[in-house]
C-alpha cells in the first residue's frame, strides 16, 4: 500500500511510521531510492510513502493497520496521543477496537485489532 507525501517527508515519515508505529524500514532499490520517499515493513506486506509534488492528504482512503489485540489498541493509541498525535476511537464495527490517526502530511490511518 502506499500513502503519499510532499517532497522532503523522510525525516517525518521515518519517525511516525518507523518510530511510533514501530514499522521496520526497508532499504528502496537505488533506482527508486533518488524519487524520495521510504518504504515500510508492515507483516508480510509493505507500506510505501511516496513523494508528490502536487500533494493532498488522502481523508477517506487510507491503510488500515491490524494490531494483534485491543489492549494493543490502546496502548499504541496511546502512544500517539502522548506524542502529540490526534487520534480518535471508532466503536461503529461489533467485534472490531479500531481508532485513526493522522501521519504527519494528514493522511488517515486506520488502526483495528480484534475486540476483547
Amino acid at each position: 500500500m502506499q500513502v503519499a507525501a510532499p517532497p522532503g517527508c523522510e525525516e517525518l515519515a521515518r519517525g511516525f511510521y518507523g518510530g511510533l508505529l514501530g514499522l521496520p524500514e526497508i532499504e528502496k532499490p537505488g533506482v527508486l531510492a533518488a524519487r524520495g520517499g521510504c518504504w515500510f515493513a508492515c507483516g508480510s506486506q509493505q507500506l510505501h510513502v511516496g513523494v508528490s509534488d502536487s500533494f493532498r492528504p488522502a481523508r477517506k482512503a487510507h491503510p488500515a493497520l491490524a494490531l494483534r489485540d485491543a489492549a494493543a489498541l490502546e496502548e499504541l493509541l496511546g502512544q500517539l496521543g502522548a506524542a502529540g498525535c490526534a487520534t480518535r476511537r471508532d466503536v461503529d464495527l461489533p467485534g472490531l477496537a479500531r481508532g485513526f490517526v493522522d501521519d504527519p502530511f494528514g493522511n488517515r490511518i486506520e488502526l483495528v485489532a480484534p475486540s476483547a
